[in-house]
């Protein structure tokens, strides 16, 4: 029996992320453009394509590579869902830069009470 937690939703998507990880014999990079590309296909919102960000990150995926997966699913998902992949991708990387933002300010903050 598992134990209860205040984020069941957020476990269960973990312990699936970790699960197909383990099973997959991709290599991180691809592992993260593939996944791109089925958001892109799903036309999934921002948040989705937020969970991927440190992840591509720290799999060394390029903004290259990224527009090389649009590129490549667009004659089978379409224009619209491209555009729309493009977008919440843009939104995705926004809000990661206001949350990165907002934890220098508090630390420079935390910083400057000592």
């Amino acid at each position: 029996m598992t134990t209860m937690s205040e984020t069941p939703v957020l476990d269960t998507l973990a312990a699936m992320t970790i699960d197909s990880i383990e099973r997959c014999q991709m290599d991180e990079n691809m592992l993260i453009l593939t996944r791109i590309a089925a958001l892109a296909a799903m036309d999934a919102p921002a948040i989705s394509y937020l969970a991927h960000i440190g992840p591509a990150v720290e799999a060394n995926v390029t903004a290259n590579q990224l527009q090389d997966v649009l590129v490549a699913v667009a004659p089978i998902v379409g224009t619209a869902r491209v555009m729309s992949a493009a977008g919440h991708i843009a939104e995705a990387l926004g809000i990661a830069i206001a949350v990165a933002d907002a934890e220098v300010q508090a630390q420079v903050q935390g910083g400057m009470g000592k």
